[in-house]
């Protein structure tokens, strides 16, 4: 007789927070469905002034009222994962949220820090180089805390009731100063130039359980099963990557481009801090070849922002959404320009000094149609330089995958993934970092079953 299990995936992301419910279906192909999902913004900021466990609280309020609902038998037995930010625990003191965003660390100061043994350079927005500033520019703030991780793994721990965290080498590598071979933070290194290691969480493999809850939350029950939380990466990746020859595409807040390495692929263990593309730990010891470019969306939101302002100024009162919305119309008509923008308005981790620019500019290319297009090739084209098209034939792709909030709802940009990319590209559903999540859990529940 098939065995059925439930799981329930949870993404905390900087721009929106989702939860989906998945259901074993051993008939379908894909080996599952999708029993309910919801999404709400979350309007994380870059560093947000609202207290972590309240605001958390909200965001998974909006998305557990919506799913749980006449649901909460589905629920049981769920796993716990992934995110960006957390509930109403009692938590002695929880510091402002600070995200991938955080830019205080510039160029000097990163220079300034010691030579990690790793593959992956340290760049402005790891938790490491920011716990590195706070200790330069704010050291008192750091003596008021015994324990440091990602917004997810403080979910977790709450929900688990763990004394200290547990990261998985996905978020540990994203933090900087780790290891992956040796699954081990640069502790030496740390400690040679003052850094107070004893906030770095114990490390954990992703899909493996962290515990389980220590109470009730939102319906779900004691002793539900908590999993390790994962990278948003790599659970987004999971969710839509049908075949090792397929490359995933995410266009949310930022931009990803991935793909998977061959079995046994070992990064050289020297960071190369000029180099787009970088190498990070995907599931059972494998790696994912990643292009992670800090604009995307985000870069809409801002020409949007920048265009209600102005309208503002001129004594008009128009509505972001409705803003957004003829910007994408004009820009389906207009299927072209010279105009060209490279809108790196946040620079690049390998390029953090870069900014944006425009550039052949004339009088017959400045509609609003024009515009909108050369910005959405912009932030197209920028990815393409830094992972080629010709880059992913040798690594073996046959295919791209689209996904991301911004990717879904943007005919636009769309259409400029495929003018880039001369392979097959599909625009997917229920690609996003919880279903990913879930399923992770859910494969690997069923295996534990099986065996």
């Amino acid at each position: 007789m098939a065995v059925q299990s439930v799981t329930l995936g949870i993404d905390l992301g900087t721009t929106s927070v989702k939860a989906a419910l998945l259901e074993s279906a051993p008939g379908q192909p894909s080996g599952f469905v999708v029993l309910a999902s919801c999404a709400r913004p979350s309007r994380a900021d870059a560093e947000s002034n609202a207290a972590v466990p309240q605001w958390l609280y909200l965001c998974c309020m909006m998305v557990l009222g919506n799913i749980l609902r006449g649901g909460e038998e589905k629920a049981k037995g769920c796993e716990w994962m992934q995110g960006d930010s957390a509930p109403v625990f009692e938590a002695r003191a929880v510091s402002h949220l600070v995200t991938w965003q955080d830019g205080r660390c510039s160029s000097e100061f990163l220079a300034s820090l010691p030579q990690p043994s790793s593959h992956l350079s340290v760049a402005t927005g790891f938790g490491c180089a920011t716990i590195f500033w706070l200790l330069k520019n704010s050291p008192e703030l750091l003596q008021s805390y015994n324990a440091a991780g990602t917004i997810q793994d403080y979910v977790v721990a709450m929900l688990c009731g763990l004394r200290r965290p547990l990261m998985s080498d996905q978020n540990a590598a994203s933090w900087g100063y780790f290891n992956t071979q040796s699954q081990s933070w640069n502790l030496e290194i740390l400690r040679s130039s003052g850094f107070p290691v004893h906030l770095l969480p114990d490390i954990a493999q992703p899909g493996s359980a962290a515990g389980r809850t220590s109470h009730m939350w939102f319906e779900i029950p004691k002793g539900t099963q908590v999993g390790v939380a994962m990278g948003d990466l790599q659970a987004s990746v999971y969710s839509c990557m049908g075949q090792k020859t397929d490359a995933v595409l995410n266009i949310s807040t930022s931009v990803q481009l991935a793909a998977s390495m061959p079995s046994g692929f070992q990064p050289t263990q020297t960071p190369d801090p000029a180099a787009a593309v970088a190498y990070f730990p995907y599931f059972d010891g494998t790696y994912l070849g990643v292009a992670a470019s800090l604009n995307g969306g985000n870069v809409l939101a801002t020409f949007v922002h920048m265009l209600v302002q102005w309208m503002a100024d001129l004594g008009l009162d128009v509505e972001e959404t409705t803003v957004y919305s003829r910007l994408i119309h004009a820009a389906v008509q207009q299927r072209d320009t010279c105009l060209t923008i490279t809108p790196t308005v946040l620079g690049e981790r390998h390029l953090p000094d870069q900014l944006a620019s425009v550039t052949r500019i004339s009088s017959s290319d400045l509609s609003l149609g024009h515009v909108t297009r050369a910005l959405c090739r912009g932030i197209v084209q920028n990815l393409h330089s830094m992972l080629p098209f010709q880059q992913l034939k040798e690594w073996g792709v046959e295919r791209v995958k689209g996904s991301g909030s911004a990717l879904s709802r943007n005919e636009v940009l769309k259409q400029e993934v495929q003018r880039a990319f001369p392979l097959p590209v599909s625009f997917g559903q229920d690609v996003d970092a919880a279903v990913g999540a879930a399923l992770i859990m859910l494969k690997r529940k069923l295996n534990q079953m099986d065996s």
